[in-house]
């Protein structure tokens, strides 16, 4: 055995990747990256502090937003900071338990948002389908103890994740291929059988998002169908139009979440640029788009962030 594969767990490191071959224009990327984290954290921010001094908008609507919000704060923080350090100092090393700790974060951060849109999709089917008790199903008692579930949830999910890599030994070419940690990305570097993660990986992607985007996917169709049986077109479109803002998360989150899953796991043929740029669109877009597509959709909303800035 060599000696690297004599190395202590503790001791041995990462390589984190950039964009090959483009090494003479990190400094703009940088500028572009730094641009996103600016107005991600800037768009978030805003939005909770809108949220939690006005009193208008402590309804089920905007609490949802708010966890939304407070998800894409908590995953730009968690991950971007590490990604700039590549582009403007060329630091691509990072430790095993900080790689390890950053993907936990990263796998639990994205159960929590595919939550929130799920609680999202049940806001928008419970004000559309069954309006007159819109307010006694979704108490703040209820929002609490819901969004506690999922929490949970993708705390039980999201930790093994660590645990399951601690157990090997890592004696493969140490370069991930990404700019930040992904169980999916780590585990290939394993020189031991990494068949356990790779069901787990599977199982938790069936069980999370999977379940989550099919019962969005119901809840559209109830909402649907209720939008249709409305005689008044004017009625109708008012109706759907409170559900675009809802979508335009999902896709955002959703497209880029499973192309990414894909590919890591049957796409080995892919083209590795295509699978680092799916990485931060995956990343950085639904924390960036987010905030903005929510202030030009929710009249109300924009309205009180103007008021409180202009």
């Amino acid at each position: 055995m060599s000696a690297a594969n004599d190395t202590e767990f503790n001791s041995a490191v990462f390589l984190l990747t950039g964009i090959p071959g483009q090494e003479d224009v990190h400094i703009w990327i940088s500028i572009l990256f730094s641009l996103m984290y600016a107005i991600s954290i800037l768009g978030n921010s805003v939005i909770l502090f809108i949220i939690k001094t006005d009193p208008s908008l402590h309804e089920p609507m905007y609490m949802f937003l708010s966890m939304l919000a407070v998800t894409d704060l908590s995953l730009s923080i968690s991950t971007i900071p590490t990604i700039l350090g590549i582009y403007l100092f060329n630091s691509r090393e990072i430790s095993l338990n900080a790689c390890f700790g950053q993907l936990f974060f990263l796998h639990f951060l994205a159960k929590i948002e595919s939550s929130v849109l799920l609680l999202m999709a049940f806001d928008r089917f419970v004000a559309i389908c069954n309006p007159l008790r819109y307010a006694s199903i979704l108490t703040p008692p209820r929002i609490a103890k819901m969004g506690l579930v999922f929490v949970v949830r993708g705390l039980a999910v999201a930790l093994p994740f660590p645990c399951l890599l601690k157990r090997f030994q890592y004696c493969r070419a140490n370069v991930l291929s990404h700019s930040y940690c992904l169980h999916q990305d780590v585990m290939k570097l394993a020189c031991s059988d990494i068949t356990v993660n790779y069901i787990y990986g599977l199982f938790t992607t069936l069980f999370t998002f999977g379940l989550d985007s099919l019962l969005i996917f119901l809840s559209y169709i109830m909402i649907l169908k209720t939008v249709l049986s409305i005689t008044s077109h004017t009625e109708c479109l008012r109706a759907l139009n409170t559900c675009v803002s809802h979508l335009c998360a999902v896709l955002l989150f959703y497209t880029p979440n499973v192309s990414l899953a894909v590919i890591h796991r049957f796409g080995n043929s892919s083209s590795h640029l295509l699978k680092i740029l799916l990485g931060y669109v995956y990343l950085l877009v639904p924390p960036v788009m987010n905030p903005i597509v929510y202030s030009v959709k929710s009249k109300h909303l924009r309205e009180r962030i103007i008021r409180a800035f202009v």
